[in-house]
């Protein structure tokens, strides 16, 4: 009776401390470094705005010859399955890797031509290439290189996750083996 008791007592305690767990599992836990910027519509916007909430990054530019356009399909995929799931205090967040040419209105006009939402996805611009190419670096540990001939901006493909405590939390690949499920459940766990 008293090993029977035990071991209901043990699997109850097992499954309490299960539950009450949160979060994600062996999050990276990169600090994201203050940035200032300004949006798609010409508004300043700064990691401040993203305190609180989850968010997941990329790296993008509109000139983009190759990875970027599926990127963004692959990222609206995503908004989309987070608006039907209901996730709440849910951003995106989108920064340019070539400053120069992707001014604010350059910006807009991309996410109109795929008809993106805006109310929780913002583009990023108005800093120098030299600050994003170093942001990228210290803060994501991705690369961003703009060559010294040409127009395409060297970067990753990786889609970042972002915690309510401003840390990066996982790294997923954005462009040909999307883990939607994966991500969808990571951004729940830190709902």
């Amino acid at each position: 009776m008293k090993k029977r008791f035990l071991v209901i007592f043990l699997i109850g305690l097992f499954l309490l401390a299960a539950c009450g767990q949160k979060g994600i599992e062996n999050p990276l836990n990169y600090t994201v470094n203050d940035f200032t910027a300004v949006t798609e519509e010409n508004k300043p916007f700064e990691k401040k705005d993203l305190d609180g909430k989850i968010w997941l990054a990329d790296f993008i530019f509109t000139n983009c010859a190759d990875v970027c356009p599926p990127m963004t399909a692959n990222m609206t995929k995503l908004q989309k399955m987070v608006a039907d799931e209901d996730l709440k205090n849910v951003e995106f967040v989108s920064f340019s890797v070539d400053p120069t040419v992707d001014t604010p209105e350059v910006l807009s006009a991309y996410a109109k031509n795929f008809g993106l939402d805006t109310t929780n996805w913002t583009f990023l611009t108005g800093y120098t290439q030299e600050f994003i190419e170093t942001y990228a670096r210290e803060t994501f540990k991705t690369l961003v290189k703009k060559p010294q001939e040409g127009n395409q901006v060297i970067h990753q493909t990786y889609f970042f996750l972002v915690g309510p405590d401003g840390k990066v939390k996982k790294i997923y690949d954005g462009y040909k083996e999307v883990p939607y499920d994966d991500m969808m459940k990571d951004m729940k766990a830190l709902q």
